[in-house]
């Protein structure tokens, strides 16, 4: 097997499970920063021996496993929080494209002034066929629709800065530092648990009622949201940024498709068309290098 089908079918892989694990917090419902701490001590426990065992065989550079997983878990728990208070604000077909199209978009602009790189025409196409499927996406519906779509537009924007900014820390962390990915995501879950920690104890109650109401979702997403990540992280250190940021949101077509099969979200026909639209300007992204 080449190393392209590889890479294919580790972001094919990563993509469902990211969809996935986004429609479960979506169709239960449930959300904030006690779920998301839940979430986190959860996969942190599910890690922690994978990760032992691989620290054991392949001793990392702690000084640069500590500053990376450090300014991972800040980044990491914007994500998680932005996107949760989206999903409360709009749909999950609006909040969703917009996150996952504005995220590989930012992140090749900002490859400009970071590391010194100039994008070709077909980036330049790409991330105007992104900024067109933003605009088709936010208007659907037309002007009377708008009001309530601006909201989930302007949380999923803010949510794609966040991808955007842990795409680029966590791929120089893989590649540039030769850091695991499993030591790099077990570390960044430990630094988001203990960063929600003292939210989580002044809201213990809340803590126990989520987790008695909603364990299910809490493994499903403890589950299902490392194991995505973990396989672009691997797909990260067998090609280039600028084809597995973009060519995994692929996920943005899943989901709007359940929005529309299992939500059912309005103007399903004009939304699934900017998804594609965001989609075709992704695929720009991939092949611009």
């Amino acid at each position: 097997m080449t190393t392209g089908l590889v890479v294919a079918g580790l972001i094919l892989a990563g993509a469902l499970a990211h969809a996935a694990w986004n429609l479960v917090v979506k169709r239960s419902a449930v959300s904030g920063p006690t779920f998301v701490w839940l979430t986190v001590v959860a996969t942190a426990v599910l890690m922690l021996p994978i990760a032992v065992v691989t620290a054991v065989l392949a001793p990392p550079s702690w000084p640069d496993l500590a500053v990376a997983v450090i300014v991972a878990g800040f980044l990491h728990i914007g994500y998680f929080l932005t996107l949760q208070a989206g999903y409360r604000a709009g749909d999950v077909s609006v909040v969703y494209p917009l996150a996952r199209g504005t995220g590989p978009l930012l992140a090749v602009l900002l490859a400009i002034p970071l590391l010194g790189e100039s994008p070709p025409v077909l980036g330049l196409l790409g991330a105007g066929a992104v900024v067109v499927g933003v605009v088709v996406i936010g208007l659907a519906g037309g002007r009377a629709h708008w009001a309530t779509a601006r909201a989930g537009v302007l949380w999923g924007l803010l949510v794609g800065t966040f991808i955007a900014a842990y795409t680029l820390w966590d791929a120089r962390a893989v590649t540039v530092l030769a850091i695991s990915p499993i030591l790099l995501h077990a570390g960044t879950n430990i630094i988001e648990a203990a960063l929600l920690a003292p939210l989580a104890v002044r809201r213990w109650s809340v803590v126990r009622s989520t987790l008695r109401d909603h364990w299910r979702e809490v493994l499903v997403v403890a589950v299902l949201s490392p194991l995505a990540y973990l396989l672009i992280l691997f797909a990260l250190q067998l090609a280039p940024v600028a084809i597995v940021a973009p060519a995994r949101e692929i996920s943005v077509v899943f989901v709007g498709l359940a929005g529309w099969l299992l939500f059912r979200e309005p103007h399903p026909l004009q939304r699934f068309a900017g998804a594609v639209i965001v989609l075709g300007g992704i695929a720009l992204l991939a092949v611009a290098r």
